[in-house]
C-alpha cells in the first residue's frame, strides 16, 4: 500500500492534468458544477462531453481500487437529512458564486482570475468561520 501522502500527490496531480486537459483540448474549464448542470439541461451542445466528465468522476474510485486494492476509506457521521443540507446550501452557494471549487479552485486560481480569488477567499472564509462556529457550540 502506498503512503497517504503519496495517493493524495497522485490524486491532485491527476485532478491539474484533467483541468489543463480540458481546457487545452475542448477550451472549457474544468468546473463541476457547471459541467452538473449542462448535463442535467439534456440534449444540447456539449452533453455528450459532459456526460462523459461526469463518468469519469464516477469511475475514479473504481481506477482507485484498481491501483491500491481497496476503496478509499470514508467515514461519514452526518445524518442523512444533514447531507442532504449541505448539499442543497453547497449547491446553491456553487449557483450564486458562478462557480464551485473546482472551477475557481483548481481553474480559475491558475489562470489568476480576480473573480476566482474572490470566490475562493470567500468560500475559505465561510469554511473556517463555520469550523470555528460549531467548534465552539460543540458540534463535532
Amino acid at each position: 500500500m502506498w503512503p497517504i501522502y503519496l495517493q493524495s500527490l497522485a490524486g491532485g496531480a491527476l485532478i491539474g492534468l484533467a483541468a489543463a486537459l480540458y481546457l487545452l483540448v475542448d477550451g472549457r474549464i474544468a468546473g463541476a458544477v457547471g459541467i452538473f448542470a449542462g448535463a442535467l439541461r439534456g440534449p444540447s451542445p456539449g452533453f455528450w462531453r459532459n456526460l462523459a466528465f461526469l463518468a469519469g468522476l464516477i469511475l475514479g474510485p473504481v481506477l482507485y481500487r484498481a491501483v491500491f486494492g481497496a476503496f478509499p476509506a470514508v467515514r461519514i457521521d452526518a445524518s442523512l437529512g444533514a447531507l442532504a443540507l449541505a448539499g442543497l446550501v453547497v449547491g446553491f452557494g456553487a449557483r450564486l458564486g458562478s462557480g464551485c471549487t473546482s472551477g475557481h479552485g483548481v481553474c480559475g486560481l491558475a489562470r489568476l482570475s480576480r473573480r476566482s480569488i474572490v470566490a475562493v477567499a470567500t468560500f475559505m472564509a465561510t469554511a473556517i468561520a463555520t469550523v470555528a462556529l460549531m467548534n465552539a457550540a460543540g458540534i463535532p
